[in-house]
């Protein structure tokens, strides 16, 4: 969930607590709605973000990067063996 998503639904929560608060002296009563609202939406994200992250896309994700970093290493490592080899034959002025 996007993080605009989530602050448009908390606006939204305090405004709703907003228009049905009748008096002034019940804006306890609408920080409590808007906590609650907060929290449940916070859980709800964690939730996404726990069942994205243990999904089997993610971990093959995961393992495709770990394997491709080794040889993107290997390859820094041999460009930069041909560039210190090319300085070296580089004549000075």
């Amino acid at each position: 969930m996007k993080v605009s998503i989530l602050l448009l639904l908390v606006c939204t929560a305090i405004l709703a607590v907003g228009a049905r608060a009748d008096a002034p002296d019940k804006t306890d009563e609408m920080v409590k709605k808007v906590q609650e609202y907060v929290k449940q939406a916070a859980e709800a994200v964690k939730t996404a973000f726990t069942t994205v992250n243990e999904s089997e896309a993610a971990q093959q994700a995961r393992r495709w990067l770990s394997d491709n970093t080794d040889l993107v290493k290997q390859q820094l490592a041999r460009l930069r063996e041909q560039l210190v080899g090319l300085w070296k034959v580089t004549p000075t002025a």
